[in-house]
């Protein structure tokens, strides 16, 4: 049968159109493949190994370790800047400024200890995930009631006295970056909420703590000058702000209302302080590991963009007119991120070369923009640096806590 000269002409756009539509298609497959990435199964033998050694650690707060230098009481968070030094020439003398080289000697026990917590609530809330074994969260549990309720042992909700230089009584910004690590211990709080090991008079506690944390981080002039800073004391900031946010209940004083300032804060300020054109953070490009300090930039950021992004509105997207926005950024780290040796700029003066480690912003940006070249390299790094150094410039552990949108159980 002859074909008629319409039916020739639709064949022939048909063919035409096939192989925009097998892109289209092929786009719709990787869009799928990198938004439904099962971290749970990725990360599965990872989490229970550590959360089995982690159920023979009992909590250990900072009450265990005093300070000879502290202003503060033994609840209080302390820690001394670990690049300042004794003069040698003047041993009775104030401390001296030594960039890039650190104090062996400054005191670090209530930061470690900290760090120590935020490691390992998270990856237990995590196993509890995965196992519903309540073991799991009975010792997570067992971590928020001692740091967060217990009188005797519950920090106090600040952190006026970080990073202090020792002999000078005056608190410093840069101290507030301490906390950073409790931006995923609200994640993992946020997934223990219906936890029947934890009654209503201990959420409320709990919820109590942080919001008076929350308060004295939105309120204190301290934290206001670490806010608005353009690096990653700003992005540290933020990052605590929008996990505690969403973690207290909605009728508290922060509620949605909370959430939407800080959007506002990272749509007007955060991009056009931080991001240049091309994607760099040039504030991070001057100080002494740069790139290290920008990999940890861009996972706060990324961290917050996803705990600030809504049904209604997504801050991935977001971009300025001039360009900067947070696709660029990833864009402009990715290769980075895949291959050390292309980083332009100077070499960090530590740790350089135990980069990048399994930099959270890889799999949530993968996700957001569906580039599974992004979740294919965060999957070849290493997700456990041993190092503690490394450790406190690796605010997220735990992506599954970050990814799952049902935040109870």
């Amino acid at each position: 049968m002859r074909s008629t000269r319409r039916q020739f002409c639709c064949g022939m756009m048909a063919a035409s159109l096939m192989p925009s539509l097998l892109r289209e298609k092929a786009s719709a497959q990787s869009t799928t493949s990198a938004a439904h990435v099962d971290v749970a199964n990725i990360d599965h033998d990872r989490i229970l190994k550590a959360a089995e050694q982690y159920l023979t650690q009992a909590p250990v707060t900072l009450t265990a370790f005093a300070s000879p230098h502290s202003p503060g009481g033994r609840h209080d968070f302390y820690s001394d800047a670990t690049d300042w030094w004794h003069d040698s020439n003047a041993p009775s003398g104030p401390y001296v400024y030594h960039e890039g080289v650190e104090n062996p000697k400054a005191f670090k026990a209530h930061s470690d200890a900290l760090l120590l917590m935020a490691i390992q609530l998270p990856t237990l809330t995590a196993a509890y995930i995965l196992t519903r074994e309540a073991r799991y969260a009975d010792h997570a549990a067992a971590h928020l009631r001692a740091w967060f309720i217990d009188p005797q042992q519950r920090m106090t909700p600040n952190f006026s006295y970080g990073q202090m230089i020792p002999g000078n009584p005056t608190s410093r910004l840069e101290g507030v970056i301490e906390a950073v690590h409790l931006a995923e211990v609200a994640q993992a709080m946020s997934y223990l909420t219906r936890y029947e090991g934890l009654d209503q008079a201990e959420l409320d506690l709990i919820y109590a703590w942080f919001a008076a944390y929350l308060d004295w981080l939105t309120t204190s002039r301290l934290a206001g000058l670490a806010r608005d800073q353009k690096n990653h004391h700003g992005s540290s900031w933020l990052l605590q702000a929008a996990a505690i946010t969403r973690l207290l209940p909605v009728t508290s004083k922060t509620g949605d209302n909370g959430l939407a300032i800080l959007q506002h804060q990272f749509k007007t300020v955060t991009i056009r302080a931080q991001i240049s054109p091309d994607g760099s953070f040039q504030h991070e490009l001057t100080t002494i590991n740069p790139y290290r300090n920008s990999l940890f930039n861009l996972d706060m950021l990324a961290g917050a963009c996803s705990l600030l992004t809504s049904r209604f509105e997504s801050l991935w997207n977001h971009e300025l007119q001039d360009g900067p926005g947070m696709r660029v950024a990833v864009a402009r780290h990715f290769p980075f991120t895949q291959d050390r040796g292309r980083w332009p700029y100077r070499a960090d003066a530590t740790h350089f070369n135990d980069l990048p480690l399994r930099q959270p912003n890889l799999i949530l940006a993968g996700r957001a923009y569906a580039r599974p070249e992004y979740i294919d390299l965060w999957k070849t790094l290493n997700p456990d640096p041993i190092d503690l150094t490394l450790q406190r410039t690796f605010p997220i552990r735990q992506p599954l806590l970050w990814i799952r949108r049902t935040p109870a159980l």
